[in-house]
């Protein structure tokens, strides 16, 4: 699809149109089909900064902070710990990447607790995502200005220049895996067609690359094995369907998810010619299986995973050892079993972690990488040594001028929805705002983005900076998260989302009623990223008077116009989860806030990156168009040098600071 030049009188026509419509809705009786016909026509054309005018990007830019809130902010976002990072094959050194100079480099540690070197820079940012199995190549991936474009590169293990194997333009180049004996590399890339990724085999020593496979279709490789590799095609939000590719024919068989539109993980297993497997298929949650070939799925005990999700999988390239991650109301498990014979395996874990992370094995599979996520500080990285049952920590995070044994601690609670369904909720309150003699403190509901994320409890300094302002931080995780199951991931798809959207609502009107306190109800205000930057826009238009301001960044204000504009490659990913313009239209313009604008009544802030290509500039733009005739307070930021979200650190001391501004302006409190 061709990138246009954004057009403003397609949005003035779109706003007057609007307007025209609002004040027909607002008369008694009057149809409100004309609004439902402007929320159906898309206003705009294209993606990224190429989209927008320079002079708009000019008046929209954010403005410098107020010195006081941008001290305070800039000292919070220093309270950030290392990547876990991967080991070296001798598990004598650590890389991961950090962001301690503003942007995401890669860093080097020679030993536990020395002091790192820095082997990347500049202002693109740069991410590690494996060393090769020989310890002599790192592989590396640079995105610019957030477009989510990433090159993948090579640099020597001892670090010095880039070897760049592809970054282009417009392209996505992803990094895959390394081959067993480390003369191959494997990345992904639709540079053939945008919307479709080819496989290709990078040959290290000769610094060429051929082309394996390129199927039709979103394609990952998931793991390799010599001569072979385990691709998985993405049909959907969570549909897969996996084939077994023969290097030497060049030919692919299929496995697993062919026709099925399921969710199923595979990895090559332990045994010859077994995989693990993990899928909600049988059922309703996400557990562990064994399965071969013309055979069928075969439970694997987990403990510990009865009830709650498996979410993630990690098998050694040894195929010693499996660890699994189970996700227990939003605290993160790990359990790990022995990879032949399925049967578990102790592993130490610090007591009093909000999180167990796993994050990396050594070639030989005898250490790996732990992430220690404790409520009161930032997460710590360590290495656990199977063959001496050692912890030992390598990463130790600094927090500067900051205690933060005072941090607000997430709570788990939930609020009923209209239907009944308890909703789960991570609830963070300041130490003030315990008192029952005092009035209520306002309240910031942030709904995460995804749809199919979750919000989960941690340490968080961006929070502490909202609680420390005196503000009450409420996280739901609304129908159509994940966590819960497979029934309540997906009871939001498609148009299935017209049930279970009043979710949103629901939090506003609960909180208001259970937290009212000596006669009075807190003020409340709405923030939400990405799919939560659409329910914010939702709960400010079709739920308007529900909350008292709200802050959408990087949302979706229409969902026909952000399906017909979002990149190629993520289209067909979306419409499984938002619905079909051909067979949902009238549920999507139900559904986007761009047809309930008439009612909008409160404060309003649009927050959005210029090069994001999953929720296109024109959402905002087109957003900030049609609000403007509602004569409400009414902000649009735009980050020219951004994507999906600040990624800078000077962007997003900006960002965060100016929605605490807002909220403080329009949700005064005590």
């Amino acid at each position: 699809m061709s990138v246009h030049r954004f057009a403003p009188w397609r949005l003035l026509a779109a706003a007057a149109g609007l307007l025209l419509c609002a004040t027909v809705a607002a008369q008694p009786g009057a149809a409100a089909a004309p609004v439902a016909a402007a929320a159906s026509a898309p206003a705009y054309r294209g993606l990224g900064a190429a989209s927008v005018a320079p002079e708009t990007l000019l008046r929209f830019r954010p403005p410098p902070l107020p010195p006081e809130i941008s001290r305070r902010i800039q000292g919070l976002l220093d309270l950030r710990p290392p990547g876990a990072g991967v080991l070296s094959p001798d598990g004598k050194r650590l890389y991961f990447s950090w962001r301690v100079t503003g942007v995401d480099q890669v860093w080097r540690l020679d030993g536990a607790d020395r002091f790192p070197l820095q082997l990347t820079g500049g202002e693109d940012r740069t991410t590690i995502a494996a060393v090769s199995p020989d310890g002599r190549w790192l592989a590396l991936e640079r995105d610019r200005q957030g477009e989510e474009n990433p090159g993948f590169y090579l640099q020597a293990a001892d670090g010095g220049p880039l070897r760049e194997v592809q970054h282009r333009p417009g392209v996505q180049t992803e990094f895959q895996h390394f081959s067993a004996d480390s003369r191959f590399a494997y990345y992904v890339s639709n540079d053939v067609s945008r919307d479709s990724y080819a496989v290709y085999r990078y040959d290290i020593g000769a610094a060429r690359a051929e082309r394996l496979f390129d199927g039709q279709g979103f394609w990952r490789v998931a793991d390799v094995q010599p001569g072979r590799l385990l691709l998985v095609k993405a049909t959907g939000s969570r549909g897969r369907e996996w084939s077994l590719f023969d290097e030497a024919t060049r030919s692919a068989t299929p496995l697993l998810g062919q026709g099925e539109y399921s969710d199923y993980v595979m990895r090559f297993g332990a045994r010859p010619g077994h995989y693990v497997v993990v899928t909600s298929k049988s059922s309703g949650f996400l557990r562990v299986y064994e399965w071969a070939a013309g055979q069928s799925l075969t439970p694997v005990a987990v403990p510990g995973g009865e009830r709650w999700d498996v979410e993630g999988l990690l098998l050694d390239r040894a195929r010693k050892r499996l660890y699994l991650t189970i996700n227990e109301a939003g605290y993160t498990r790990v359990q790990v079993l022995d990879a032949t014979t399925l049967q578990p395996l102790p592993l130490p874990w610090p007591a009093g972690l909000d999180h167990q992370i796993v994050a990396a094995a050594s070639a030989d599979g005898e250490q790996v990488v732990l992430a220690l996520a404790p409520p009161d500080r930032p997460r710590e990285t360590a290495v656990w040594n199977w063959r001496d049952r050692t912890l030992t920590r390598w990463t130790v995070p600094s927090t500067p001028e900051a205690d933060t044994r005072q941090f607000a601690p997430a709570t788990l609670e939930s609020y009923p929805a209209r239907d009944g369904t308890p909703i789960p909720m991570f609830v963070r309150r300041p130490a003030r705002c315990l008192a029952a003699a005092e009035p209520p403190c306002p309240v910031i509901v942030h709904f995460h983005g995804g749809p199919e994320s979750q919000s989960k409890p941690g340490f968080s300094p961006i929070w502490q900076f909202f609680v420390e302002a005196g503000f009450v931080i409420v996280e739901p995780n609304v129908r159509g998260s994940s966590g819960y199951g497979k029934a309540w991931l997906d009871a939001d798809n498609g148009a299935k989302r017209l049930q279970v959207i009043t979710d949103i609502e629901d939090a506003a009107l609960h909180l208001r009623s259970a937290w009212t306190r000596n006669g009075v109800a807190p003020r409340i205000g709405v923030y939400g990223g990405s799919y939560g930057g659409y329910a914010a826009l939702m709960a400010m238009t079709r739920f308007a008077g529900a909350y008292d301001a709200g802050v959408s960044n990087v949302g979706i204000a229409n969902l026909l116009s952000f399906i017909e504009n979002t990149a190629p490659y993520r289209r067909q990913l979306r419409v499984t989860e938002y619905g079909d313009p051909a067979t949902d239209r009238e549920a999507m313009i139900q559904l986007s806030p761009t047809r309930w604008v008439h009612q909008l009544k409160a404060p309003l802030m649009i927050v959005q990156g210029a090069n994001d290509p999953r929720v296109p500039v024109g959402e905002a733009l087109q957003m900030h168009e049609v609000a403007r005739a509602r004569g409400v307070p009414l902000e649009l930021l735009l980050f020219a040098d951004e994507g999906h979200g600040a990624s800078t650190r000077a962007n997003q001391a900006l960002q965060w600071g100016h929605v605490l501004r807002f909220f403080q302006q329009h949700l005064p409190g005590r």
